[in-house]
Parts: C-alpha cells; sequence; structure tokens
C-alpha cells in the first residue's frame, strides 16, 4: 500500500472500531454463559476474517470499486428476490441458512445500494451538476434504492428499509437537491405515516408502535424488553454491576441480549461510563465519516461516505434508543457491537471504504 494512503487515513476510525468490538466482545462472554462461548467465538472469526477483506478493499482504488457496482447489484437483487422463499425466522425470511452459517443479504445490500447510487448520481452530473433536479433523472436515480427497499420490506425488516432510506436522503442532499423536493418528501411522509398505521401496517407493527408510546399497554408482552431494558440500563449506575454480574442480563429477562439488546446488557454490568463511552466513539466515527465526504477528491467518494455516514447515524440512534424506550423496537444491531456475521462483515466493508476514500485524498486534512 502506497504511503501516502497509509498517511491520510482516518485511523481514528480504525481505533473507535476495535475499541466497540472489544467492549460487544466482552459483553457477550458475559451474556453467553460460563460453558457456552459460540457467539463470542465466531464473532471473533468473522471479525478476524474481516481484517483481510478490510486490507485488500482499501488497496483497490474505490473507482474500480464504483465501477463494479452494476455487477454487485445485479447480484443483490436475485438473492433478495431467493430470500423470500426461506424459512421464516422471528416472523421474517431475512436470512440463508447454510448449515450452521447464516447470511443475511440485506446487510450486503447496504453496500452494494450506497456503492451503486453514488456511482449512477455521479454519471448523471458528469455534464450538469445540476440535472439530479431534473424528474426524470431523480425517478431513474431512486428507482436503485425502491427495488431493493421493496424487497426488503417484504421480508419484512422495516429498520433495514428505514437505514436505506436514510442513506438515500444523505447522499441525495449532499449531491444538491432541491429543497422542493426535500419538502415535499417531508409532506409525503407526514401524509404516509397515518396510512401506513391505519390501513398497511401488520398488526404486530402497530402494536410496536402502540407499546413504544406506552409500554405499560402490555407489561408481560409486547412491552416487556423496553421495560426490562429500561430497568437493567437505570440499574448499571455509574460503574456497573460487573461483569456476568447483571441480574437482568444473567437470569434471563432481557431478551435477545447478544445482539437487540447488547447495549441493554452492557449499561447494566459495565455502567454509565461504558455506555457513554461506546456512544462518544459513535460520535467519533461518524464524525470522522462526515470528514471524509468533505474532503474526498471527488464527488463519488463524498457520496459514498455520506451514505455510510447515514446508516452508522441510523443504526447507533434506531438501537441505543429502542433500547431506551425512546424509539420503537425495530430489530436493528448495534454496528460493531451485536453479535451477527453478516451485520459484522458488512460494517466492516463500509470502514474499509471509508479508509480507502480517506486514504486517496490529495493531501492530509487536518
Amino acid at each position: 500500500m502506497k504511503k501516502n494512503i497509509l498517511k491520510n487515513i482516518e485511523w481514528s476510525v480504525v481505533i473507535c472500531v476495535f475499541m466497540l468490538v472489544g467492549i460487544g466482545c466482552i459483553e457477550l462472554y458475559s451474556v453467553t454463559g460460563s460453558s457456552d462461548y459460540t457467539d463470542l467465538i465466531k464473532q471473533l472469526l468473522w471479525f478476524a476474517i474481516s481484517i483481510p477483506i478490510v486490507f485488500i478493499i482499501v488497496t483497490i482504488d474505490y473507482h474500480v470499486i464504483g465501477r463494479a457496482s452494476k455487477i454487485l447489484y445485479i447480484i443483490m437483487i436475485p438473492l433478495l428476490i431467493g430470500v423470500l422463499f426461506t424459512k421464516p425466522i422471528n416472523g421474517a425470511t431475512s436470512w440463508y441458512n447454510i448449515g450452521a452459517i447464516s447470511f443475511q443479504p440485506s446487510e450486503f445490500a447496504k453496500i452494494c445500494v450506497i456503492l451503486s447510487l453514488s456511482s449512477i448520481i455521479v454519471k448523471v452530473q458528469k455534464d450538469n451538476k445540476y440535472k439530479i433536479n431534473n424528474p426524470l433523472q431523480l425517478i431513474k436515480i431512486l428507482a436503485v434504492v425502491i427495488i431493493p427497499i421493496g424487497l426488503i420490506i417484504v421480508q419484512p425488516d422495516y429498520g433495514t428499509a428505514t437505514a436505506f432510506l436514510l442513506a438515500t436522503a444523505v447522499i441525495l442532499i449532499v449531491a444538491g437537491l432541491d429543497k422542493k423536493y426535500m419538502i415535499a418528501a417531508l409532506l409525503c411522509v407526514l401524509i404516509a405515516v397515518p396510512l401506513l398505521y391505519f390501513f398497511i401496517l401488520p398488526n404486530h407493527a402497530k402494536t410496536r408502535i402502540d407499546v413504544f408510546l406506552n409500554p405499560n399497554l402490555d407489561p408481560r408482552g409486547s412491552g416487556y424488553n423496553v421495560l426490562q431494558s429500561k430497568l437493567a440500563i437505570g440499574s448499571g449506575k455509574i460503574f456497573g454491576m460487573g461483569i456476568k454480574n447483571g441480574s437482568q442480563t444473567q437470569l434471563g429477562y432481557l431478551y435477545p441480549q447478544t445482539t437487540d439488546f447488547i447495549y441493554s446488557a452492557i449499561g447494566e454490568e459495565m455502567g454509565f461510563i461504558v455506555a457513554a463511552l461506546v456512544i462518544v466513539l459513535y460520535v467519533i466515527m461518524i464524525t470522522k465519516a462526515i470528514k471524509i465526504a468533505k474532503t474526498a477528491s471527488d464527488d463519488l467518494g463524498s457520496y459514498i461516505a455520506s451514505g455510510i455516514a447515514g446508516i452508522f447515524i441510523f443504526h447507533m440512534v434506531e438501537n441505543i434508543g429502542m433500547t431506551m424506550g425512546l424509539l420503537p423496537i425495530t430489530g436493528v444491531p448495534l454496528p460493531f457491537v451485536s453479535y451477527g456475521g453478516s451485520s459484522l462483515m458488512t460494517n466492516c466493508i463500509l470502514i474499509a471504504l471509508l479508509l480507502n476514500i480517506s486514504g486517496r485524498r490529495n493531501k492530509v486534512m487536518f
């Protein structure tokens, strides 16, 4: 790897990732029992596999990767269609099960969509930067996102679909989308939300919203998880109850404690200091991603970095917010901390793209 690329890379992002993975693995060690550390071992293996992949991606110019986005997109769509015919897990057809390995195509679709969307916008803006505001061109751009989002909603996986929408919005805003479209989109959301709630959303999704507004409506059913989560976080106080000593975590009141509610387990066993550190690490990582978007050598790099920042913002805010009862429960994992091979590898690849873009800036930015 060229020395100037290594010099320009935002190494603070790498440090944040390793710290988040470390905190996640410590908590996985705590919650997976005294004898069965299968989840922890798998997580470490996935991370070990991801490291050389990150190195390879950083060495390949992101323009080359951008040009390959068409092929990746063509591969992604059949995978998203095929997963709809798999056996449902927790009510969603989101995983391919190959032996002991579970593969979630919607996670890897994040990479494909960000690359494809960024590439097509650059192509549209080749002659005129404001051509993106042409209605026909905008429809063409949005079609790239609408197809995978539609397939993910059918699974159903509303959390991941929302992550796609936010990443798309961030990229379009950075690309210079006219304010009239933003206002129109906001109005559509305001109109669509009540329509979705009353006429389209399935009963379990409506229940989640109702319970989010008032968990005590069903304290032993749909409101149980969020009430236990808030109790766990509050019980941790400043320094926590100690690894393997959390009452809600160790007695099984908190579930699923390795994925959706791992932040609650961290708050209970490691306390406010470590829980706050997790948030600080995400803020640093996202701030650096925004900086990379601003200082990228061209629009393609800027759009890719912006989309990645949007993905991480949504996952951090939604996961931590739902564990505190501030947002509805959607099953969105906490990047680098929650257990999950597909999620961990996808996030590592997104980080690799950020490092790739930062390393190829014209000069070191301070």
